[in-house]
């Protein structure tokens, strides 16, 4: 065990693991932590133990009592418990079936063409503005929210108002801003829900509208959800996966060289920028032991699944991006009854933007050092501020 340790860690380099984390996961894999609110917590950093502990039902989202619990930060939306804690498991077993239909892995396959065409014509775009160019916001960015606009049937035009809502919804640092664009965002929901009923479409909120015991506030809260789920952490990791290609030019050139790896490509995307040090947040549900330590009813334990993606007993050189690496072991979308449920889609659109990205642009280099880029620390799902580009 490990004095404790303050979050949130010091990232030096945007695809590196925090100095700070390195050294606690080389010292074990729990180690006791204060969140960035203040709050005691557990943070696990081991892959095994992150991997069965995502699965484990002992752990969960919710909280006997709410208003008391540790929290990892001031967003409403994943800052503290949620849900109820007697009917948590009941709940989220009706969310998932309610879901998992319009996610089915051949639903996704089928959006595989219309990805591609909208890739195409951001590429299109973006070739005719003259470089450096912002590739977070010629690509990163409209891509996921196009994406996400066409499946739940939500007016592309929108896009500004919601996604200034997402944002402020998941601030980790301002409360009332937080709760200010939670309330705005569901009331979105309930009015896009409201438009649905009376005019339904061939799209996920008129679809979830005509499921019967569904009502408007549940509908348009999984359909909120959706929007932020679906395009804010795709967004990001557009952004990490150009940059950890472009800081790696021999495996841009590896990929240029054989694009049947693009699949390949996408888990190590996925697995290798250093973003741990935050951690899926869980609270225990009754005591627990966790690889020797004793964990009590309540506490909030961090799963790492960053720093489990870089457990060197799991993925050899970790630190090291490599586009050939089997790397489909990733903790990027969880694991167990929680497994993202936007996990096929995701890979759909990065595999359709590195697909198209290098062959178009094989000249393509960073504009600016490394060093200069800033991760954005305000917000939960973290990410590039910008990504400058030249070809």
């Amino acid at each position: 065990m490990d004095t404790e340790a303050q979050l949130p860690f010091e990232q030096t380099h945007p695809l590196d693991v925090a100095p700070a984390l390195r050294a606690l996961q080389s010292d074990g894999t729990v180690h006791r932590v204060r969140t960035a609110v203040g709050d005691d917590a557990w943070l696990v950093t081991g892959h095994a133990e992150v991997r069965r502990l995502l699965a484990d039902d002992r752990l969960g989202r919710s909280h006997p009592t709410p208003e008391t619990a540790a929290r990892t930060g001031e967003s409403v939306l994943f800052g503290g418990p949620l849900g109820n804690f007697a009917t948590e498991a009941v709940d989220h077993a009706r969310m998932r079936s309610l879901l998992q239909p319009h996610f089915s892995p051949g639903h996704m396959r089928s959006l595989r063409p219309r990805v591609d065409a909208l890739v195409t014509q951001l590429l299109d775009e973006m070739a005719g503005k003259a470089p450096p160019v912002d590739l977070v916001a010629a690509l990163a960015l409209p891509l996921p929210i196009l994406v996400i606009c066409e499946l739940l049937g939500i007016p592309y035009e929108d896009r500004d108002q919601f996604r200034a809502w997402t944002q402020a919804a998941g601030n980790v640092r301002d409360r009332d801003r937080s709760v200010q664009g939670m309330a705005e965002l569901f009331g979105y929901g309930k009015r896009l829900v409201a438009d649905k009923r009376r005019h339904p479409g061939d799209d996920v909120i008129s679809r979830l509208c005509a499921t019967d015991g569904v009502s408007d506030d549940e509908a348009a809260g999984l359909s909120m959800a959706l929007l932020f789920a679906g395009h804010e952490t795709t967004v990001v990791q557009i952004g990490l996966g150009a940059l950890l290609l472009l800081a790696n030019p021999d495996q841009w050139q590896a990929l240029l060289d054989d694009p049947s790896l693009i699949s390949n490509a996408v888990e190590e995307i996925l697995r290798a920028p250093g973003k741990g040090g935050t951690g899926i947040p869980r609270y225990a549900r009754t005591d627990l032991e966790i690889d020797g330590v004793a964990v009590r009813a309540g506490d909030l334990v961090l799963l790492d699944n960053g720093a489990a993606n870089h457990d060197p007993t799991v993925f050899a050189d970790p630190d090291r991006a490599d586009v050939s690496r089997q790397a489909a072991a990733h903790l990027t979308f969880g694991h167990g009854a929680r497994y993202c449920i936007g996990a096929p889609l995701a890979r759909i659109e990065l595999q359709a933007v590195f697909a198209q990205l290098l062959p178009r642009f094989p000249t393509m280099r960073l504009a600016v050092g490394v060093e200069t880029l800033r991760i954005r620390q305000d917000v939960l799902t973290g990410g590039l501020v910008e990504l400058p580009v030249t070809w």
